[in-house]
């Protein structure tokens, strides 16, 4: 219907699970939630791939103050050289891969040209790049430009009004806490987002394990991802 918009908001992770991608693919603006707080042991500065010994848990190593009061936009990193490390671990792991040749080049430079300091803008070049590699076109907009006020359901519902949304599209966790009639006293719906079922694939290390980095996917299965992500395959040029 015209005039209809599907927006949904999410806290930037590193490298996130093919779902993410999916919920990306799903909305016609995603919103990058970081002007809220960091929390430690999550999956803002850390994700997992798989190993011969099973899935590994890749960190970026970040500055945090004592008080837990920072934002993930005010986080910093902490070592310049764990992009160099990072990439060494992947490609270590995944050089026998079915699709390693075919993604390799891509990954690669994605951690050889990690932009600036900062969390935020690290992980908003690796969800931009692997759109594109997943060839997702929607738009990726940080909280930050929309200066949205409240707390809770009180901020997302400004996030919408501001991205002039109709529609909040939310993952299954929100329902615990999610205040819908707040939405639809704002005059906006609110759906949710069911996270595939995802076809599994060969990967390099068995058994299968679906809770891992995109970059699993990608260097697994190559030229044939989108069809992993839940995304329909790309049109033959």
């Amino acid at each position: 219907m015209e005039g209809r918009k599907r927006v949904a908001i999410v806290q930037s992770n590193y490298i996130p699970w093919r779902g993410y991608f999916d919920l990306i693919a799903s909305v016609d603006e995603f919103i990058v939630l970081d002007d809220v707080q960091y929390t430690r042991r999550d999956w803002r500065n850390r994700n997992r791939i798989k190993t011969p010994q099973g899935p590994r848990w890749l960190t970026i190593p970040v500055r945090v103050s004592g008080r837990y009061t920072q934002l993930i936009c005010e986080t910093e990193v902490e070592d310049d050289s764990w992009a160099e490390r990072h990439w060494e671990i992947v490609r270590l792991n995944y050089r026998d891969a079915s699709g390693f040749d075919y993604a390799r080049e891509f990954v690669e430079e994605l951690y050889m040209t990690v932009p600036g300091t900062h969390l935020s803008e690290i992980n908003r070049h690796f969800l931009e790049r692997i759109c594109g590699q997943l060839g997702v076109a929607t738009p990726l907009t940080d909280s930050r430009a929309y200066a949205a006020e409240g707390t809770k359901s009180d901020r997302l519902i400004d996030l919408c009004r501001k991205a002039n949304a109709t529609e909040y599209l939310s993952g299954p966790s929100a329902k615990a806490y999610l205040d819908e009639e707040r939405f639809s006293t704002a005059g906006i719906a609110v759906s949710w987002f069911s996270y595939g079922p995802y076809p599994d694939y060969e990967q390099v290390h068995p058994p299968f394990e679906p809770q891992v980095s995109i970059l699993d996917v990608l260097l697994c299965t190559g030229k044939e991802s989108r069809r992993f992500v839940g995304l329909p395959a790309a049109p033959t040029p």
